[in-house]
């Protein structure tokens, strides 16, 4: 069994996208307490449709799609936040 085989190549894709949206909305005037929910929402909608639209997604039916989706949107914002606690000088 291959990482292609568990499904997680499209859980990663939902993923990023929800990471270049944040990225792209904190270049807007809208306030960065949205982020977080935007990539929700977002990964939600992606989740919602990646099992008719991506081979190998790990659910099957809406609503574990739609969490896996949200999951997936929100990890985004861990993400970027991980990087940017990292990133951090330790003065």
């Amino acid at each position: 069994m291959n990482i292609f085989d568990l499904g997680l190549t499209s859980v990663a894709s939902i993923t990023v996208i929800c990471y270049l949206t944040a990225l792209a909305v904190k270049q807007t005037p809208l306030d960065n307490k949205w982020v977080p929910t935007i990539c929700g929402l977002l990964g939600g909608i992606l989740g919602f449709f990646a099992p008719h639209l991506m081979s190998g997604y790990p659910a099957s039916d809406p609503f574990t799609a739609v969490a896996v989706g949200i999951v997936s949107g929100l990890a985004a914002t861990g993400a970027h936040q991980v990087a940017k606690q990292l990133g951090k000088s330790t003065d």
